[in-house]
């Protein structure tokens, strides 16, 4: 869980009890209890997004792992690759093997 939304949720949760016992202490005084119960329906879903979103990144990060994995053997290739045709052939010959650069 991020800290930004778990210190939310913790900070709701405790408003919303807090505003439960006063309610039942006073009355209602500006806030319904209407308002409490759908603050607290929003916080519970907001809990259960958040379960997901660390879900999915707990599967994420092992993929994005091997894509960087991946992407930098691709890189390292690309540059041994580049190196050996620019010392094989004059920079005319270049753009032929799809190397667009200058030296």
């Amino acid at each position: 869980m991020s800290k930004t939304t778990e210190i939310q949720i913790e900070k709701s949760r405790n408003l919303i009890e807090g505003l439960r016992r006063h309610v039942r202490e006073m009355g209602e005084r500006g806030v319904s209890n209407n308002e409490i119960d759908q603050m607290e329906k929003t916080v519970a879903l907001l809990s259960e997004a958040n379960a997901e979103v660390d879900r999915l990144r707990e599967e994420l990060t092992p993929k994005v792992k091997k894509m960087n994995d991946l992407m930098t053997l691709v890189k390292a290739s690309y540059a041994e690759l580049k190196k050996t045709l620019k010392g094989y052939y004059p920079q005319e010959r270049w753009p032929d093997y799809g190397i667009p650069d200058k030296r």
